[in-house]
């Protein structure tokens, strides 16, 4: 009897381990979490702003490259947009030009897009009339952005990005698209930006592709200088 007891008490103990030991298999579970970030930004005002108080104006989100990430909020003034108005041009539009504050991470679009709506709600924007660019690593954010976000903008024009192909079916149809690349980008391949057009293209969106024969990486120097690209902004306001 007594050897019996000793073999019972042994197996209770045992499973009461086992129960006791690391779970396995698939265990559900619920967490909230959230993720916080702050981004430095350039808001530029057309001189109309002031003086046509009763107006909305429109709204171009910006998108820097991965050489302006993650320094001094200055270095958002290097190319593109901020470059031109540092240099004196006027635009007849609000301008957002936000940073990237990480040098190695890709934008994120979730961040930019609380900020695009917190500027549009502090500020006399047309809401119907909110565009949107970038070049290099913001090229590829605009394509997330329209991917994720495709009731936002009245149309886009994207400077080298590297392309989310599969997604591509995944924006707004409305959508108008101009797309500029260097043919001999040795960064992001002149392809990417060719493979997206043609499947867009492929599906009726409307898209155009400006290629510059000869560019390599640096084609934001003269897609921001394009003969008629703010005009083609302009243009296009959301139903």
């Amino acid at each position: 009897m007594e050897k019996k007891s000793r073999f019972v008490l042994l197996s209770i103990l045992l499973i009461f381990f086992v129960g006791c030991g690391e779970p396995s298999g698939l265990v559900s579970g619920k967490e909230q979490v959230s993720v916080t970030e702050t981004l430095g930004y350039f808001l530029y005002y057309p001189p109309e702003y002031s003086v046509q108080k009763g107006k909305e104006f429109p709204l171009l989100l910006f998108l820097h490259g991965g050489g302006e990430s993650g320094a001094s909020l200055d270095e958002v003034r290097k190319n593109g947009l901020p470059k031109l108005v540092s240099e004196g041009a006027e635009f007849p539009f609000l301008i957002l030009a936000p940073q990237n504050p990480h040098e190695k991470q890709w934008w994120n679009v979730r961040a930019v897009m609380a900020l695009l709506d917190k500027v549009v709600s502090d500020n006399r924007v047309d809401p119907k009339r909110i565009y949107l660019t970038g070049l290099s690593r913001g090229g590829n954010a605009c394509w997330e952005m329209a991917a994720q976000f495709p009731d936002t903008f009245a149309a886009m024009a994207v400077v080298c990005g590297m392309t989310p192909v599969p997604y591509a079916h995944w924006i707004d149809r409305s959508l108008p698209i101009w797309v500029f690349h260097g043919t001999e980008d040795p960064v992001i391949p002149f392809s990417e930006s060719e493979q997206m057009v043609q499947k867009l293209q492929g599906m009726g969106y409307d898209v155009r592709l400006t290629a510059y024969e000869g560019v390599g990486h640096n084609s934001w120097e003269r897609a921001y200088r394009e003969d008629g690209l703010y005009e083609w902004f302009l243009k296009h306001s959301r139903q």
